[in-house]
């Protein structure tokens, strides 16, 4: 039984790294959208709530049966749903032998167990509801069922149509001690949820600084890097069936210009950070002009360069692959996992030993990269204004734009008549990268 539970617990520990850097960037899209900064409690909630999600998750499916079991026929038990309530109760009876003993009602009972486990799968999930979202038992309750539901559901339609019949049994009597489950655990939750201060309270600690946190403005110029790296080959190739090939040495200036020059000086802000609500502003909180903005795009064009270098090696690697094996296997379509079967990673090993300048220049874009990116974090780290060099030189700050949940600012002092009204937030519009 002890293997039962700890097979799911590993599955879940080792697709979760994975998990977790796929939710990076659009996870800190919606934490700074939403709340202006990102504290380390917000994302030790948030990561820790996906990562219980991802194991009680886990826990309802695996272990998955062999593909050559047949379902339908090793378990035929299952494909009719238990609709009836109460039928746990029989099941205990049952594995107790009709004997009314300590050992044989709970030690030894299997089915008591069961019904243990279910009750405490969801009881975290209703804790979580409690002390990160800061909602009524209501919710708790709510988001029990539907969580249960949905378990249920997966089970009942062999994970979602993989599997033609049901391993697992849909019953109603798990719908209601999850449920339970949940609402037990909201209850759990009071004292902690006394005791520890709201999260919103401590993104209002941090906000108080006036910065523009430094992740914010790292997560803006991914996204505007992922942008020039995806554009430039688009329009390099639109061009060069256009004009020519010898117009397509002018693109990459051409496109990082208008992504970091054009694009600023016409709407306030690049792309990435549009999307992180933030805005370019000279220092008394004036429109930058076009010099500055070239000025500031050059200084940072080698990182930018090099990142987008990196970027594309790795997506035209990965588009190369597969239209090798693409043309490798033409009589049937390929999969990315044939195309990574028939990579023989021994061979290129070998390769890069019997030739080390060849994969010196193959890593070089991604090591400067690193480097300078290195670099860059090291000086802004050591600015006691939090500027980066392109700032600095060029004049140019980050302002941030309220936040979708802005409150009052958390350093404004509290009026002296309590009739008055307290200003509007700005704690996410007054910053800037100072």
């Amino acid at each position: 039984m002890t293997e039962t539970y700890l097979l799911p617990i590993r599955t879940a520990a080792l697709l979760f790294p994975a998990l977790a850097l796929l939710m990076f960037v659009p996870t800190a899209i919606v934490l700074y959208r939403r709340h202006g900064v990102i504290t380390r409690w917000r994302v030790l909630s948030v990561y820790g709530g996906v990562y219980y999600a991802l194991t009680a998750f886990c826990m309802t499916i695996v272990p998955l049966p062999k593909p050559s079991v047949d379902v339908c026929k090793a378990y035929p038990s299952f494909a009719e749903p238990q609709f009836t309530p109460g039928v746990a109760f029989a099941d205990i009876w049952k594995e107790a032998h009709h004997r009314v003993t300590l050992d044989a009602l709970i030690l030894h009972n299997s089915a008591v167990w069961q019904t243990a486990f279910n009750l405490v799968l969801l009881l975290p999930l209703g804790m979580f509801v409690r002390i990160h979202f800061r909602r009524g038992l209501a919710a708790a309750t709510t988001a029990g069922f539907a969580g249960s539901l949905l378990f249920e559901l997966t089970q009942y339609s062999g994970l979602w149509g993989l599997y033609e019949c049901p391993y697992r049994l849909f019953a109603v009597d798990d719908l209601i001690v999850n449920t339970a489950g949940a609402a037990l655990g909201w209850a759990i939750a009071g004292p902690l949820a006394r005791a520890l201060p709201a999260l919103d309270t401590l993104d209002d600690r941090a906000l108080a600084a006036g910065k523009v946190p430094f992740g914010r403005r790292l997560v803006a110029l991914l996204l505007d890097v992922t942008g020039v790296a995806l554009l430039t080959p688009v329009v390099a190739v639109a061009l060069h069936v256009v004009l020519g090939a010898a117009t397509v040495l002018w693109v990459p200036p051409t496109v990082l210009g208008l992504w970091f020059v054009v694009i600023p000086w016409r709407t306030g802000a690049t792309p990435g950070k549009h999307v992180l609500l933030l805005r370019l502003t000279t220092p008394d909180g004036g429109r930058p002009a076009p010099a500055g903005l070239a000025l500031r795009a050059l200084v940072l064009s080698p990182l930018l360069v090099l990142a987008c270098l990196a970027a594309g090696a790795v997506v035209g690697t990965a588009a190369s692959a597969v239209l090798a094996g693409g043309s490798a296997s033409a009589a049937r379509p390929s999969t990315l996992l044939d195309v990574a079967r028939r990579v023989n990673y021994q061979d290129v090993v070998y390769s890069l030993a019997a030739d080390p300048v060849f994969g010196l220049v193959l890593l070089l874009p991604p090591v400067l990269c690193l480097t300078l990116a290195g670099a860059y974090v090291g000086a802004i780290r050591r600015h006691p204004q939090g500027l980066g060099p392109h700032e600095v030189l060029s004049g140019i700050r980050n302002q941030a734009l309220p936040h979708t949940r802005a409150r009052s600012r958390p350093d404004t002092p509290a009026p002296a008549d309590p009739r008055a009204s307290t200003p509007l937030a700005t704690a996410g519009s007054s910053g800037t990268g100072r």
